[in-house]
């Protein structure tokens, strides 16, 4: 039975038994806690914690999940995978233990005919916490599982919690025995291996207190209503279906393997060194398919790393395997072919996967070859001066310079024999971070602890937003946060964060930055609003400082919004769907957004595209939204559901949670899109748009910047001006600057390569005077120059060599020293004889740097260093002088 009949059997099993079907949620987790979704009940997390009302009384999903606390075990063993799905049959206070136990039951062993999965029922070994009885009962009694065959477990293994203060309860898991070739008997309690758990059933029956570990925590009482959460890994059940070993040669993974394996010429099964490689290629390679369909870009910080560390990982290990060419492209498209039939937007968006996942290859292959000359460079160093482990200074500059990740820098070392200074790595980067991290500091939460907003949250409940309709509403004020607590008055000059219960500020979300405005109070008391955002939920929360008077809670108050920067930002955020929506009919349906930000005349645009695009692109996609303006197309808003907005064509933005009913905002006919923010009533309040120029910030994603409106037309008249004054200039009329500037640049350029080649040649001029005046250091053919400033390192290096070649067969060391570009240069040649008598340049370039106040180094018979003190050039020459004479030959 493949993995996508697995699928479907479970959610029509639970569907013809009164459950709700819930779409899979993106791996993108909607909880600020979470970076990716790593369990199937995330997405009801909300329900179980009391904090939404479930859809129905019942639910069924299966659900993406990606998991990466074992990620350097992917490979090693055949039991960690990084890309799970969870499929789970959910209960809000609707059947408890008995139904929970008997759904499975029946699920498992009913035959294929009646829509099960026809498994033997006498291989099932349930495991029970230590005193639930209750549930020990139901397997031995109802279900008629004999004694034998039921085992209790501790906490550890049975007993289920969030981690923190919440919902809990005794749990049961229903195992496999695969039998014994898999190990020794006597059930999951003593072999995990043979008896394999496939599904979890948690009984959320108590609420528990604060504690730590998985144990220490006590238990204040019963649930006000009893709930069910279970979890069956299909992978682990597909390996049981299928009759293979473990979950990497089920369909959904063997595909990848197959095709990595004929990629690199290995076969699977031969060598543990090579398997190893392969599964690491095959996991991470799903799972990069996976996160990238739901709109994560490889990137530096949070999911964009551990996709960018995962695709790294599958590319290097395809290398080590013999692959030296690309093949980022056949593997992602073996995983769409594999998880296509589950997931068909897979197949629907291949070509925006592809060329995201190809262009992170061509970015990476670039960094690997650059990256691991640098690293060879620091592993001979430190094993040549006896170290084992390599230096935080090294690891930092390999990342920091060349983009190479800290993680594959650890693997390669560990290849070499040698550990790396992790702690002092980590030291260097949190100190590189620390004054973006204090600029930067938790816009979203501002000063306040999460658990403030939540207490407003709870006491007022969200705001209503009247924003879309009206830019000053009444309201009454309901919240007030004041240092980062909750506070009952504030003062004037003091900063505070207000919450009111209606509102016509927009928080900032969606790309859209927030409203700025007054809001007054009843008693006479002045708020300017500086900042809008949602910390919590719906929660509104204005950022402000108390101008005049006192605030008050309970005071009646009257919110006004900013019109003028409002409706900028409107103009800027109605611009963006144009210039996706064109971006798309002239790039391709794969030129999908990937960020966005609209401020008040401007915004930037970020999409999925692997390349630069023309300039003739981008000057028909200008003509072609300003196109549209002139047709002044009315901007609506509606509000439907998904599938009606499916059926309209709107565009949902990947990574954004949208519940049942959305809001989609339509430019005419062109144009449609799923989104919450503020818009023009037509495109010819926009006026014009103006894209000002495009460029990578990521593998496979671009960016666009751009004005609107008096924006853009204050900028094209500046231009106009500019080109006015270069006109008068060169003597050209502006039609004909293109070849006037391009003939004195031309010109430019030639009158250079003629200053540079005069320079060079009164460099060479002196080498022989240089070399007929040598000085005798201790038998030592010794010779010190300053050249005269502005000399370049090649020039340099030529003089020295010239000058080296002049001095014959006796012992020479060469130094030649310059200024250029205000920084201090030296460079040191050494001939044959020299060196087999221990001066070697590397060593004495390094000497003369250290006297500038840098660092230096290189071969054995050339060398360069560099430094901050000009000054001191001199004196770097005569330190190398006086290291000839203290190891010369004599």
């Amino acid at each position: 039975m493949d993995s996508a009949e697995i699928r479907r059997r479970w959610l029509d099993f639970f569907v013809k038994r009164g459950h709700a079907e819930i779409p899979s949620a993106s791996l993108i987790a909607a909880d600020p806690t979470l970076l990716l979704v790593n369990a199937g009940m995330v997405p009801f997390k909300p329900y179980f914690l009391g904090q939404e009302t479930p859809p129905a009384p019942r639910a069924t999903s299966v659900q993406k999940c990606v998991r990466t606390l074992d990620i350097d075990e992917v490979g090693k063993t055949t039991r960690h995978g990084s890309f799970f799905q969870m499929c789970g049959n959910f209960s809000f206070g609707d059947y408890f233990k008995e139904g929970a136990i008997t759904y499975a039951w029946e699920l498992m062993t009913n035959s294929v005919e009646e829509g099960g999965y026809g498994l033997d029922g006498d291989r099932f070994w349930p495991t029970v916490y230590l005193d639930d009885d209750e549930a020990y009962g139901i397997w031995h009694d109802k279900i008629g599982i004999p004694a034998e065959r039921i085992q209790r477990l501790g906490m550890a293994e049975n007993f289920w919690s969030m981690g923190v203060p919440g919902p809990c309860g005794p749990c049961s898991e229903l195992n496999y025995d695969r039998g014994p070739e898999y190990g020794e008997a006597g059930g999951p309690a003593v072999n995990g291996e043979r008896y394999l758990e496939i599904w979890n059933l948690v009984f959320m029956q108590y609420e528990r207190g604060a504690g730590t570990g998985k144990a220490d925590f006590p238990i204040l009482g019963d649930l006000p209503s009893k709930n069910i959460d279970t979890g069956l890994g299909l992978e682990r059940l597909a390996t049981i279906l299928q009759g293979v070993d473990n979950l990497y040669e089920i369909d959904t993974s063997r595909a990848i393997m197959d095709k990595a394996a004929q990629l690199t010429g290995v076969v699977y099964g031969k060598d543990h060194k090579s398997d190893v490689a392969l599964r690491v290629i095959t996991d991470h390679v799903r799972a990069a398919t996976m996160l990238i369909g739901d709109g994560v870009v490889p990137g530096n910080e949070g999911r964009g790393y551990v996709l960018r560390r995962m695709m790294r990982r599958a590319i290097r290990n395809m290398r080590l395997l013999g692959a030296h060419h690309p093949t980022v492209h056949d593997l992602v498209a073996s995983a769409v072919d594999a998880m296509g039939p589950q997931y068909p937007e897979l197949v629907s968006d291949y070509k925006r996967i592809d060329a995201v996942a190809v262009g992170e290859e061509e970015s990476f292959l670039q960094t690997l070859k650059t990256g691991t000359n640098i690293f060879d460079t620091a592993v001979s160093a430190t094993k040549g001066e006896g170290r084992k482990q390599l230096a935080a200074a090294d690891a930092f500059q390999l990342h920091d310079t060349f983009g190479f990740p800290i993680d594959l820098t650890l693997e390669m070392a560990a290849e070499q024999g040698l550990s790396v200074d992790e702690d002092g790595f980590r030291r260097l980067m949190s100190e590189q971070k620390a004054r973006a991290k204090a600029d930067a500091k938790a816009k979203k939460t501002g000063h306040s602890d999460l658990s403030a907003y939540r207490e407003l949250y709870d006491a007022s409940g969200a705001p209503e937003f009247t924003g879309y309709g009206e830019t000053t509403s009444e309201g009454t004020v309901r919240g007030l946060l004041r240092g980062g607590s909750v506070a009952s008055e504030a003062g004037a000059g003091e900063e505070i964060e207000l919450v009111l219960d209606r509102t016509p500020f927009y928080a900032e979300g969606g790309g859209q930055l927030a409203d700025h405005g007054l809001i007054r109070l009843g008693n006479g008391a002045l708020v300017e609003v500086l900042d809008v955002q949602k910390p919590v939920g719906d929660l509104i929360v204005h950022r402000a400082v108390v101008r005049d008077g006192e605030v008050v809670i309970g005071q009646p108050a009257e919110a006004v919004v900013d019109v003028t920067r409002r409706h900028a930002i409107s103009r800027a955020h109605t611009a963006t769907h144009m210039v996706h929506r064109a971006f798309r009919q002239l790039l391709g349906e794969t030129a999908t957004q990937a960020g966005s930000e609209n401020a008040p005349g401007r915004f930037r645009f970020d999409f999925a595209h692997p390349q630069a695009v023309p300039q003739s692109v981008l000057a028909d996609a200008e003509q072609l939204v300003n196109a549209v303006l002139i047709d002044d197309l009315a901007v609506t808003a509606q509000v439907m559901s998904q599938p009606e907005a499916k059926s309209m064509g709107a565009m949902a933005l990947f990574g954004e949670k949208y519940g049942d009913r959305v809001r989609v905002v339509s430019v005419g006919d062109w144009a449609h899109e799923l989104c919450g923010g503020t818009h023009v009533p037509n495109t010819g309040r926009l006026g014009l748009v103006k894209l000002l120029h495009e460029s990578s910030i990521g593998a496979g994603v671009r960016r666009v910047e751009a004005l609107v409106g008096a924006d853009a037309y204050g900028f094209l008249a500046r231009e106009h001006v500019l080109l006015a004054q270069v006109s008068e200039l060169v003597k050209a009329r502006p039609d004909e600057l293109p070849e006037r500037i391009a003939g004195i640049v031309g010109k430019l350029r030639d009158a250079e390569k003629e200053i540079a080649a005069l320079k060079a040649g009164q460099v060479l001029a002196v080498a022989g005077e240089l070399a007929g005046n040598p000085l005798d250091v201790h038998g030592v053919a010794f010779v010190a120059h300053r050249a005269p400033d502005g000399t370049s390192a090649d020039d340099l290096r030529k003089l020295a060599f010239d000058v080296r070649g002049r001095l014959g067969s006796r012992p020479a060391v060469v130094a030649l020293a310059a200024a250029a570009n205000g920084r201090p240069l030296v460079l040191v040649a050494t001939n044959e004889t020299a060196r087999e008598h221990g001066l070697k340049a590397g060593a004495l370039a390094k000497i003369a740097a250290q006297t500038l106040g840098g660092g230096g180094g290189g071969k054995d018979d050339v060398a360069q260093g560099g430094g901050t003190d000009v000054g001191a050039l001199d004196a770097a020459l005569e330190a190398v002088r006086l290291q000839v004479a203290a190891a010369g030959p004599a």
